[in-house]
């Protein structure tokens, strides 16, 4: 017969009380665990990445822009008169002298007008001619008519005295003696009179020829326009260089002022770099400058700011101070760099592909393991081409990632394979 134990029946009650307590309290304890772990981390290959680490030092301070060489000065050839194109001589690149024919114009009305204006000048001539022997002639007559009342009052004053004489030896009665003195006064105003008169007579001619002459000076002159006016339908250079632009063809008419041509010196060459209207407020005159021609880089300093922003850019001209590196010439793209400001030492990093200077924003710093990279938020300063300054959030030697992280913006922490 079998024989109850006592005390069985307790000890499995109590083991029972211990395991229903143990789940009670471990539940609650397991569910909290769980919620403390992170979620797992998205993986991204480094290989993909632009990463830089944060330094201290001295940081050069620049803006850049693309721009073009162009001439620093342009010889703008325009029509002086209406007319036809004949012959175009040359084309674009050619080097030219200040007597190499361009074009050739024809305007036949000129050309007539000058004939006649030449004409002209030679009718005034002649008549001028005229005109002096004329009044070299006149001149002559006055001098002959001068002398015969001369001769005339030297008459009458002999008959005058012979009467006088007379009349003092009862000879001659008194009216012989009033009338001889009063023939030889008058002869004598009239000789006077006759004197004065051939003496006025060069002023006169000098007078009379200077008038024509001024005549034919006037008419001379609008010749001189007429010949300069066709010898310019033979259009010249007119400096030396080289011819940049002639595009009209033969047969084409212009008008006056129309550029016919254009000539520039392609060793005086500058460039004009377009700098973003949000960068340039630090640019200055006569700061330095490196332009790329991309056979070269040639330094130069800023010579002119554009004071006006066109399509959210501001052209400053630079001018080239070093040789010009072979196959530079006008309209060539060029890259340029302005140098801003040189700073001591300061805390920076290479420029994010988002980073503005005197903005705050956020970066993926890379732990020191290489393993994985947290979002930090940085402050940022004053910024240059390729570096940018550090304010807060980071220390030297920490690396931080520079590249496009847009696609994690929901991500603050990334593993890095």
């Amino acid at each position: 017969m079998d024989v109850k134990r006592k005390g069985i029946g307790r000890k499995k009650l109590i083991q029972r009380i211990v395991w229903i307590t143990l789940i009670v309290v471990s539940v609650p304890l397991i569910t909290w665990g769980l919620s403390r772990l992170k979620p797992a981390a998205p993986s991204v290959e480094m290989s993909m990445l632009w990463p830089d680490t944060v330094k201290r030092g001295p940081m050069v301070r620049q803006v850049r822009g693309l721009g073009t060489l162009v001439p620093e000065e342009i010889l703008f050839i325009p029509a002086q008169t209406d007319g036809r194109i004949d012959k175009v001589a040359l084309r674009a690149g050619v080097a030219v002298k200040p007597e190499t024919v361009l074009l050739v114009l024809s305007n036949p009305e000129l050309e007539l007008q000058k004939v006649e204006a030449e004409w002209q000048v030679k009718a005034a001539v002649a008549n001028m001619e005229d005109l002096r022997v004329r009044l070299q002639q006149q001149k002559l007559e006055q001098q002959a008519r001068s002398a015969q009342v001369q001769a005339d009052q030297v008459k009458a004053q002999l008959t005058y005295e012979r009467d006088a004489q007379l009349y003092k030896n009862g000879l001659a009665p008194d009216l012989n003696v009033r009338l001889s003195e009063a023939s030889a006064s008058e002869l004598k105003h009239r000789s006077s009179v006759e004197k004065d008169r051939l003496g006025f007579y060069d002023a006169m001619i000098s007078a009379q020829l200077e008038a024509q002459r001024v005549g034919i000076e006037r008419l001379r002159a609008a010749y001189e326009l007429k010949k300069r006016q066709v010898d310019q339908l033979t259009v010249r250079a007119g400096t030396d260089g080289v011819l940049q632009e002639l595009t009209l063809q033969v047969g084409q008419r212009v008008t006056v002022g129309t550029v016919l041509a254009k000539v520039v010196q392609p060793t005086h060459l500058k460039a004009e770099i377009k700098v973003p209207e949000t960068q340039v407020k630090d640019v200055a005159l006569n700061q330095p400058a490196e332009i790329d021609t991309r056979n070269g880089i040639v330094k130069g300093r800023v010579s002119r700011i554009e004071p006006n922003a066109i399509n959210g850019t501001v052209t400053v001209d630079v001018r080239l101070e070093g040789a010009l590196p072979p196959g530079a010439r006008p309209d060539l793209s060029v890259d340029g760099t302005i140098e801003l400001e040189r700073l001591a030492d300061v805390l920076y990093v290479g420029r994010p592909v988002f980073g503005q200077q005197n903005a705050i924003v956020t970066l993926f710093r890379i732990d020191p393991d290489g393993k994985e990279a947290n979002r930090v938020q940085v402050k940022f300063g004053r910024a240059s081409v390729n570096t940018i300054e550090i304010l807060e959030g980071l220390r030297v030697g920490e690396k931080v990632i520079l590249s496009d992280m847009s696609a994690w913006d929901s991500q603050n922490r990334l593993r890095l394979n």
